[in-house]
């Protein structure tokens, strides 16, 4: 006797995997696109100055600079947004990857700085007489973008192993970062490390033999750094929407209960902890030769603090909302420089307070709210 089985298949029953984007979401990703690949680079090379339509070099430089802040606050979203760690040293990241190009871009000065020797001039002044070990590379453009991803990457793994192992976490794990920070910046402050001192590394001429001023270098530069924002972001919505991103999420939200379930945290977070660290160095990177400067500076406890409240102004654990903090953020600071630059830091502190308060969810979550109203 034949029994009658059900004609709807057993997979047809398993949860779908979500998509990485909605149709509504592929087209606002291609807008950014065209804008960042077309519609920008006509403008301001096409478009003479003095015409209503021209951008300006100052707004293309600004642009480009906010795009690497919003990649830290991107990566900042990552770990504190989707897996409740806090950290306030991932200015060190973003440092340590402007750092290592601007070694190569300080040895692409050669014979034309004000010293016209093969040494940067910061070394000749200090009277150096070779170039010390960990330079030995730096004249290779392909040697110096693995460091970009080496250095930060290596350091994360090795800090945040040792960190997550001992469970160390919350306010403590905050703290431990801001102090590492803290004292790389005093490392790099000496002049006997071999990084410019205070005055860090600056006066760059040129990046792989091309003049770092040509307005096509420029905008190169300004498209590469647009690209990696969205190459980053599309990753980022793919790691959320994963497997992987739902368990980072469980343990921000029950560490214990995951451990419970045979999950062991320690990989995951150190897995996302250095994915992080690695996406700031190559902002680090990016910026450096657009910014024309790199020193100590960008690791003060004040640098990784900024790159949380992006991220908080922005919305946590919403992706978009970091990279909306970084530009409302830091467009509100070029403005505020000038018109109002003694009141720049109350402004930011009031940003801040207010967001904690009424904005627990950030700008994104006011707009939420809004579309859900409607």
């Amino acid at each position: 006797m034949m029994m009658n089985t059900p004609t709807t298949s057993t997979a047809a029953l398993l949860p779908q995997a979500p998509r990485l984007l909605s149709a509504r979401g592929w087209s606002a990703v291609l807008v950014a696109l065209l804008t960042i690949a077309v519609l920008v680079p006509l403008l301001n090379l096409w478009v003479p100055p003095g015409h209503w339509l021209h951008l300006s070099d100052y707004s293309v430089g600004l642009t480009a600079k906010i795009m690497c802040y919003a990649i830290c606050a991107l990566a900042m979203d990552l770990i504190w947004g989707y897996t409740g760690i806090l950290s306030l040293g991932h200015g060190l990241f973003f440092a340590l990857g402007g750092y290592a190009m601007g070694m190569y871009l300080m040895r692409q000065i050669g014979r034309d700085g004000n010293y016209q020797s093969d040494l940067p001039d910061f070394m000749v002044f200090l009277d150096w007489k070779a170039l010390p070990w960990h330079w030995g590379f730096s004249d290779s453009l392909a040697f110096q973008l693995l460091m970009v991803l080496a250095v930060p990457g290596l350091l994360a793994f090795v800090f945040g192993f040792f960190a997550f192992r001992s469970r160390i976490k919350g306010v403590y794990f905050s703290i431990i970062t801001q102090a590492l920070s803290y004292a790389a910046m005093l490392l790099f402050f000496r002049n006997e490390t071999g990084f410019g001192g205070n005055n860090g590394f600056t006066d760059f001429k040129r990046i792989a033999g091309i003049p770092l001023q040509l307005p096509g270098t420029r905008m190169a530069l300004f498209v590469a750094t647009g690209l990696v924002l969205l190459g980053f972001y599309l990753m980022a919505r793919w790691i959320v929407a994963s497997k992987f991103g739902r368990v980072l999420q469980a343990i921000r939200d029950a560490e214990g209960r995951v451990m419970f379930t045979g999950y062991d945290p320690l990989a995951y977070k150190l897995a996302i902890w250095t994915l992080s660290a690695l996406m700031c160095g190559v902002a680090g990177a990016l910026y450096v030769p657009q910014v024309g400067i790199i020193n100590p500076g960008e690791m003060s406890p004040a640098a990784s603090i900024e790159i949380a409240i992006w991220t908080a102004v922005g919305g946590r654990a919403s992706l978009i909302g970091p990279i909306v903090g970084a530009f409302f953020v830091n467009g509100a600071k070029s403005w505020f420089t000038q018109v109002f630059p003694e009141f720049w830091l109350y402004f930011l502190g009031a940003l801040f307070i207010a967001v904690t308060l009424f904005l627990p969810n950030g700008i994104i979550g006011l707009f939420r709210k809004k579309g859900e109203r409607e």
